[in-house]
């Protein structure tokens, strides 16, 4: 089991930045953040494979966004910079603890997911 603790959610205006953490109860392969916006289905927006620091985005964010981790602390941050109103959405954490291959934001790829903080940005 894994329990994921997100923070640092809010409402911020159009070209404002956000960070935010997760802490994860245990060491994982894979550390991700999906977003799921008003109406429209849930999509990974970045990831880092714990163990060699590799790290996925979405086209969407790249420029934008910057995944990190803390292994000692099993934490991963999302900074996110350049905000944009299309921004607004949920955002999970999520964990992937099996070793298998795939597309490193396929949501199959994590078994295990935070409750959620909500990012707002206003034009």
């Amino acid at each position: 089991q894994v329990q994921l603790v997100e923070s640092g959610g809010g409402s911020v205006q159009a070209g404002g930045s956000l960070r935010l953490s997760c802490v994860a109860s245990r060491s994982t392969y894979r550390l991700g953040w999906f977003h799921q916006p008003p109406g429209k289905e849930r999509e990974g927006v970045a990831t880092i494979y714990t163990k060699g620091g590799s790290t996925y985005y979405a086209d969407s964010v790249k420029g934008r966004f910057t995944i990190s981790q803390d292994k000692a602390k099993n934490t991963v941050y999302l900074q996110m910079n350049s905000l944009e109103p299309e921004d607004t959405a949920m955002y999970y954490c999520a964990a992937g603890t099996i070793a298998k291959l795939g597309l490193p934001l396929n949501s199959d790829m994590y078994n295990y997911w935070g409750q959620g903080t909500q990012v707002t940005v206003s034009s």
